[in-house]
């Protein structure tokens, strides 16, 4: 059987490699290797031209980590934390999560790509998690992973493919869902409070996580959206 189409949403930054320093579209390896070991072919989605145009001929989509999308997509004034907002790659990442849900293409939202689903079905976030938490447990230092054990809430597709009531997964994150969009469910909190899972009520496989999959050996997550793809 072929392997299934799956469409990786990426970055734009300035890059060096080899003698070049130039803009480039770039995505962290460990995503396409474990699309790759999960059975899935990946394919990366630059945030230019129109990406929702292709979610047709998608099998599924990962949504894939990133910089902070603009509060003014969910109508508020910039905390003078956040950072790394690029609009083009949140008006890109927005249209291809809309033409995805319209589609029912099963995806995998991964850290910011939680918060693109939130943000497309009318939530909003916390700006700057430590205001709200009071430490910095979910991103320790630039460039560096936190690992804190998260509850998984019982019914939830995330609980049945980890079978556990429990994971210890690596965060880097400082923004987080504040108001729910319109559909999500929550499926996992850190013991904070934080929201760090959310499923699509009536999609098939809508799911997404505010951790980093991506950093672990496990890709439990990668292969189920593989797995029901191929269902």
């Amino acid at each position: 059987m072929a392997r299934p189409v799956i469409g990786i949403t990426c970055y734009v930054e300035p890059a060096k490699f080899a003698a070049w320093e130039m803009n480039t579209a770039l995505l962290p390896y460990d995503y396409v290797d474990h699309v790759v070991r999960a059975g899935g072919q990946p394919v990366i989605l630059p945030p230019a031209g129109d990406p929702s145009a292709l979610v047709g001929r998608l099998d599924g989509l990962v949504l894939a980590g990133g910089g902070d999308v603009s509060p003014a997509r969910y109508g508020e004034i910039p905390h003078e934390r956040t950072g790394y907002v690029r609009d083009f790659r949140d008006e890109a990442e927005l249209g291809v999560t809309r033409a995805a849900l319209e589609r029912g293409v099963p995806f995998l939202g991964i850290c910011r790509g939680l918060q693109i689903l939130n943000v497309a079905l009318g939530g909003s976030l916390h700006q700057h998690l430590p205001d709200v938490v009071g430490h910095q447990g979910h991103a320790p230092a630039p460039g560096r992973y936190g690992r804190m054990p998260v509850r998984l809430e019982p019914g939830g597709q995330i609980t049945k493919i980890f079978d556990t009531e429990s994971v210890d997964v690596a965060h880097s994150h400082h923004q987080a869902i504040d108001r729910l969009g319109t559909g999500l469910t929550v499926t996992a909190h850190a013991e904070d409070g934080t929201i760090e899972a959310v499923e699509l009520v009536d999609h098939p496989f809508a799911l997404a996580v505010q951790w980093h999959p991506e950093t672990e050996d496990e890709s439990a997550l990668f292969e189920a959206l593989v797995e029901h793809i191929r269902l």
